[in-house]
Order: C-alpha cells, then sequence, then structure tokens
C-alpha cells in the first residue's frame, strides 16, 4: 500500500490528509482556537468530593472543574511496586482517544516480581482518601463537552512512538494488533530485559519490526519526561497545567509516519523544520522521506485533496461498478444503505450482488475512517439467498477493519440481512468539525414544501383578523416560490381568504427571506 501524508499548516489551522494508493484514507483537522486538552496533565487541587457519586471535581485552571471518578483514582505508596492487571484498566472508555489502540487492544505479556499489592486504599471510599483543598496530579481523559468539564484521572499516560509509558504500574503488554507469534515472543524478550523504576509500559503496533535499541530509546526518552513533569509539578503552585500533549502535527508523526510511507510534504517552512527536530530524535533514517511544498499552489489544490474532502461531506458515495452507498447520521447511530445502482452485472443477480456488497465492504470502512464516524453503526448490505456469500461479505468486512486504528466491534449478519457494529470515538466526526446546522431547515435536512408554507401563511393571517383595521389592507412578506404558489393556487385560496376576513391581501416577495419565514402587517 502507497501511503502518503500532505501537511496544509496556517496560523489558524492545521490540516492532514492521510493517503492510501491515491484515495484519502484520513482527514485530521485542529484549529488553533479549539484546540482540545485531551492528554494533558495538570497539577490540580480538590474542589470538593462527592461521597454519594463516588466522585470529586478537581480545579485544573478551566473554566468548569475536572471530573474525577473513584475509579479513575488510587494512591500509590512509594515504598509498594504496583502489579497493574488487564490492560483494560488503564484507560476504560473514557481514555483518550490515541492511547486507546495502544492500551485498549493490549494483553498483560509480562509481570514483573513485586511485593504484593496493597489493596486497602482500593476499598476506602474516596472521601477517605481525598479532601478538600489537596493537591493531586490528573491527566485529561476526555475533553469539556457541552456544560460538562473534563473527564480526569490520575491513572497518567504517556504516549511515545512505539509505547505507552505507564507511571506508577509495574505493567508491561503488547497489543493484540500484532498478531504473529513469532513477532510477540520476539517482542515479549525485549520487554523482559528492559524496565525502569519509574513505570511500566504497553507496545503499540508501531513497535513491529523494530529494534531493541528504537524500543529502548523511546521507553529512555519517556522516563526522562516523566522525571521532568514530577520535577515541574513539585515546584508548582496548583492548579497549573504541566505537560501538554503533542498538537496534531507531531502527533500524526508519531502515530503514522512509517518506513512503509513514501513522503511527508508540508508548505510550512517554520513546521518544516520542528518535524525535521521531532524525527532526529524518534526516526534519523525517515528523514529523507519529509519535503518542503515550495510549489505556488496550495498543497491540498496540487493533489486533488480539496475535491476529496468536499465528497466526503456528501451523503452519497459512488462505488467503481455503479453501485452507490448513502449514509445518513442522526443522534443515535448511523445507517449505511447499499445500492447496485446502474451496476447490473453480466450472469446473474446474485454475483451482481454479492460483487457490489464486496466492492461496498472496503468503500464503507474507508468512509467510516475519513468521516470519523463513532458509536453505532448499522450496515444494510443487499440480500444475498446465499449464506456462502452473506459470509464471505461479513469476513471481508472484519478483514478491511484491521486497518483502523480505532476500536471496533462486529455482530453477525442479522435475519433482516444487517450488519451491527460499533466503532470507538476518538474525536470529533469530520461533518461536526466542518459543518453547522442548516439555519433554514434548522439541521433537520428538509425544509417545508411551497404548499405546507402557504397554508400556514392563510392560517396565520386568519387568526390575527381580529387586529386588523377597518379598511386596512393585509400586507404579506414571503419567499418568491411561495408567492408563485399562492398565485397559480387553483383553489383560490386566497381569494376565499379575503372574502372571509373582508380585508384585500397584498403579496409581497422578498428573497431576503428564508423558505419558511413570513411577515404580516397592514396599510
Amino acid at each position: 500500500m502507497k501511503q502518503e501524508i500532505f501537511i496544509n499548516s496556517t496560523p489558524q489551522e492545521s490540516r492532514i490528509a492521510i493517503m492510501e494508493d491515491g484515495l484519502l484514507a484520513e482527514f485530521l483537522i485542529e484549529r488553533k482556537e479549539e484546540r482540545g486538552i485531551a492528554g494533558n496533565i495538570y497539577k490540580g487541587k480538590v474542589a470538593r468530593v462527592l461521597p454519594g457519586m463516588q466522585a470529586a471535581f478537581i480545579e485544573i485552571g478551566m473554566d468548569k472543574a475536572g471530573f474525577l471518578h473513584a475509579s479513575d483514582f488510587y494512591e500509590v505508596p512509594e515504598d509498594v511496586q504496583i502489579i497493574e492487571g488487564p490492560a483494560e484498566s488503564e484507560g476504560g472508555d473514557e481514555s483518550d482517544g490515541e492511547l486507546e489502540e495502544s492500551e485498549e487492544d493490549a494483553e498483560e505479556e509480562v509481570k514483573r516480581p513485586a511485593p504484593k499489592r496493597q489493596h486497602l486504599s482500593r476499598r476506602l471510599p474516596l472521601e477517605k482518601r481525598l479532601s478538600r483543598g489537596e493537591d493531586i496530579l490528573v491527566q485529561v481523559a476526555k475533553d469539556p463537552l457541552g456544560t460538562k468539564g473534563a473527564r480526569v484521572t490520575s491513572h497518567i499516560s504517556l504516549p511515545g512512538r512505539y509505547m505507552v509509558f505507564m507511571p506508577g504500574t509495574k505493567h508491561i503488554g503488547i497489543s493484540r494488533r500484532i498478531e504473529s507469534e513469532e513477532e510477540r515472543k520476539r517482542l515479549k524478550e525485549i520487554a523482559q530485559n528492559m524496565g525502569t523504576s519509574h513505570g511500566g509500559f504497553i507496545l503499540r503496533t508501531a513497535c513491529e519490526g523494530r529494534s531493541k535499541r528504537e524500543i529502548q530509546r523511546d521507553l529512555a526518552f519517556l522516563a526522562r519526561l516523566w522525571k521532568g513533569i514530577q520535577k515541574k509539578a513539585a515546584g508548582a503552585p496548583a492548579p497549573a497545567l504541566i505537560h501538554q500533549d503533542l498538537d496534531l502535527i507531531t502527533r500524526t508523526i508519531r502515530d503514522f509516519f512509517t518506513t512503509d510511507t513514501e513522503r511527508v510534504a508540508i508548505d510550512s517552512a517554520k513546521d518544516h523544520k520542528r518535524i525535521i527536530d521531532f524525527v532526529h530524535h524518534f526516526m534519523p533514517r525517515l528523514k529523507s522521506k519529509i519535503e518542503p511544498h515550495e510549489d505556488k499552489t496550495p498543497i491540498f489544490d496540487s493533489q486533488g485533496i480539496e475535491e476529496k474532502i468536499t465528497k466526503a461531506l456528501e451523503r452519497r458515495v459512488w462505488l467503481r461498478s455503479g453501485g452507490y452507498l448513502i449514509i445518513e447520521r442522526t443522534e443515535a447511530l448511523t445507517a449505511v444503505d447499499v445500492n447496485t445502482g446502474r451496476f447490473v452485472g453480466k450472469r446473474n443477480q446474485e454475483e451482481t450482488i454479492l460483487k457490489t456488497n464486496m466492492e461496498a465492504v472496503q468503500e464503507v470502512v474507508r468512509q467510516l475512517r475519513l468521516r470519523n464516524v463513532g458509536g453505532i453503526i448499522i450496515i444494510d448490505f443487499i440480500d444475498m439467498e446465499k449464506e456462502a456469500n452473506r459470509k464471505k461479505v461479513y469476513d471481508a468486512l472484519r478483514e478491511a477493519l484491521k486497518k483502523d486504528k480505532a476500536r471496533t466491534n462486529i455482530l453477525k449478519i442479522s435475519e433482516l440481512g444487517l450488519i451491527e457494529m460499533t466503532r470507538q470515538r476518538s474525536r470529533e466526526s469530520l461533518e461536526n468539525q466542518l459543518l453547522s446546522p442548516c439555519p433554514h431547515c434548522e439541521g433537520r435536512g428538509k425544509v417545508k414544501s411551497p404548499v405546507t408554507v402557504a397554508y400556514d401563511i392563510l392560517r396565520a393571517i386568519e387568526k390575527q383578523q381580529a387586529s386588523f383595521e377597518a379598511g386596512k389592507n393585509v400586507i404579506v412578506r414571503m419567499h418568491p416560490d411561495i408567492a408563485n404558489f399562492l398565485y397559480d393556487d387553483r383553489s383560490k385560496s386566497l381569494d376565499n381568504l379575503e372574502d372571509e376576513i373582508d380585508h384585500k391581501i397584498i403579496i409581497k416577495v422578498s428573497a431576503e427571506l428564508r423558505h419558511e419565514q413570513y411577515e404580516i402587517s397592514t396599510s
């Protein structure tokens, strides 16, 4: 697979396009004023402890206090080495999306000998372990949303190039996404011979094929970073920002830039130098693949990316065979409908349907990644009569989802021919990032028909007739489409209403009014 990364950087925002075989696979955007705080580490101060909820509010210097649940807090006695349980306990569903690929999809591989764990603090209620005014080091697991403050945790995680470092634990794990038993054995041996007194770690999928020296260098860097965080926290008054997570550009280089990447092109000289410096520390052999974009044509235009982004916001997605997908998002779920469209096949209907469904599988997975669709997803493939064909489509979907960094869960095809699945929410969907609700239809996606609006106006005039002065004309301003309908109305509704209310109704056209807007006055 040919992978290329194109970066458009301005003082206002950073936009990143990840191309796979010439297709837009992922589009990432970070606006400077909207940059999230997930992953940041703060020295906070306990503002309030809620015994009934087993939670606490932590002041971290933001408008709203952070929310800390008892399950996200534990004390680490200085003289006790901790052996953590399964990796899932490290992050939970609320972890930052960038860590979940490692934390949620990792399994315990090595446990170092250590004194027996003390469980006393876990059994004590939160109000016995935290008190108001106490300082505490926390990491933001989830950005503030709406009226809610940030979700915070005392389970600190520092993601690196090849691992997620976890201070305060002795857990060592390997990502489940590394499937080769031979590679897992090699990495396990490396992990057993590595270690630090500062914490445990989980090896990410990026470790696959990497040398022991490269992995050790990542661990040493993260251990030094943690020491620096501890030192800064010790001298800072709470609340204070102690460590800020990487920005979008450096996160993308860390997580996506590999030996398989053909090139990284960026149109900002400042960020080009910054990337070179970053890569020099983590992966010096790849520096030659980073190039500045010096052409006068904007980088996204030169690669046809702007057009691809526009298409990624459309409901209908065409398949090469002539079939198409319809993608509908609602508050509860996302529905994907597969249709044969113009594709009629060459032999029989079942073969045509199977071919369309198999092609749709690849496009569905690509669209989910590109649009960053999270939550519940229902895929309505075209009905197939043969069980063997349904299994082919299901297996193909499972295989295609392995390329997706987001955690997914897929169920068998239902009796109605639907596939239900979930996809991890790691960041805002592309639709939510780039679009806002339509002010004309108020986000419904449709507006009232001319006849519906016209009759709404007639009823409104009838309701207000008691307030009209005798001898006055009723003036109605409306959108041109509605006026045209009333003029052409064969039932002569306007004439009948004039007779009923005993007032002349004068229509005035106003293109400034929205489709459903109108104004009634008298003169």
